[in-house]
């Protein structure tokens, strides 16, 4: 993946404010994206927005899912006419809900600042000057995108840049006119219980013999480095995926590995927190996830002070290069996951031979 091309696409997300409820008008970029470059797309009667290519419709469907919200504040009701009540939306640490934090109205865009706890997670919200339009939603002020050296820096990199992985995953895709079928599901409200994919798996919308890929911008843990690739994400906080799927994709990496020296993947349980890939599992799709480490998870940075968040953007094109070839090669998944099997049988009837032959010595 060209990394200006996939910093352009994420620069293009990142512009649009969101917190949870709130994602119309990062959803409707999702949209022009998708014209553009010929995607089908639909968003499903809860506001999700589900992106195909049904170039060999026979294939098992490999489902992409990503989120479109980040934690931020919902408008309760109008306090005066420079005053506000908001409830966060989101896990952010009580600690980092100071005073005066500067903060940024939508729609619109006016200023703002944190004004005192009035509730469990409600606060006052202070405006700069009388707002007459309804406001609906409040997010950190900070820059909504920056490319600095070999990182993108960003108010939301959690989860914008996986929504950029899966658009520049199905554009590249249907650039090349692969041969696939493949569901991008870009959801709502996944900041407050993954509410969209929850809504969608119940749903029966998505084919039930999906195999599903959950994609995140996790926290840096001991055991990952930010900028030594892909994570094969192999659980989180509350679960653990499914094994053959993820030894699909860990059967690709090692094979990606070997042919790009740009290419690295790592492996790890990230239990920072619950993703997706829990709720799809738990309605019976067959889950995996990867991830790309994340700084400031939340905008949660040292000394307690928000500030943006970061990814390397090295590790992002590592996941579309990924996705891509996981794709590609959904027809031949059971030749891939078989290969640990046959080892395993190959060492097996080693040890029975050597086993029996030194038993009596």
């Amino acid at each position: 993946m060209n990394p200006r091309r996939f910093c352009h696409l994420a620069s293009r997300l990142l512009r649009h404010p969101a917190a949870p409820y709130h994602e119309h008008s990062v959803a409707s970029e999702v949209e022009r994206f998708c014209i553009e470059h010929g995607l089908e797309f639909k968003r499903d009667r809860f506001g999700n927005v589900l992106v195909r290519i049904r170039t060999a419709p026979a294939q098992r469907p490999l489902v992409l899912a990503a989120h479109l919200d980040h934690p931020g504040f919902e408008i309760v009701r109008r306090v005066s006419s420079k005053t506000w009540l908001g409830r966060f939306r989101g896990g952010v640490p009580d600690k980092y809900f100071r005073l005066g934090v500067p903060l940024r109205m939508m729609p619109g865009g006016i200023s703002a600042r944190l004004g005192k706890r009035k509730g469990k997670k409600i606060f006052e919200i202070q405006t700069t000057k009388p707002w007459e339009i309804h406001s609906q939603f409040a997010v950190w002020e900070l820059k909504d995108f920056v490319a600095r050296g070999r990182r993108i820096h960003a108010r939301a990199c959690d989860d914008l840049i996986g929504v950029a992985s899966v658009l520049a995953t199905m554009s590249e895709l249907k650039r090349s006119r692969a041969r696939v079928h493949v569901i991008g599901v870009l959801s709502r409200a996944e900041e407050v219980g993954f509410q969209g994919a929850l809504a969608l798996a119940d749903s029966r919308r998505l084919p039930p013999n999906s195999l599903v890929i959950s994609l995140e911008t996790s926290r840096e843990l001991p055991g990952v480095k930010m900028g030594q690739g892909v994570i094969l994400r192999v659980g989180d906080r509350a679960s653990i995926f499914d094994s053959e799927a993820t030894r699909f994709l860990a059967e690709l990496a090692a094979g990606l590995e070997q042919k790009k020296k740009t290419f690295q993947f790592q492996r790890a349980l990230m239990s920072g927190g619950t993703g997706e890939a829990t709720a799809y599992q738990e309605f019976g799709y067959q889950s995996a996830a990867v991830c790309v480490a994340l700084g400031n998870y939340h905008n949660c940075g040292p000394a307690n002070k928000i500030q943006a968040e970061y990814v390397s953007i090295a590790d992002a094109c590592n996941l579309v290069e990924l996705l891509v070839e996981a794709t590609r090669q959904m027809p031949s998944y059971f030749r891939l996951v078989a290969k640990l099997p046959q080892r395993l049988k190959k060492l097996l009837r080693e040890a029975q031979s050597k086993l029996r032959a030194t038993a009596e010595a």
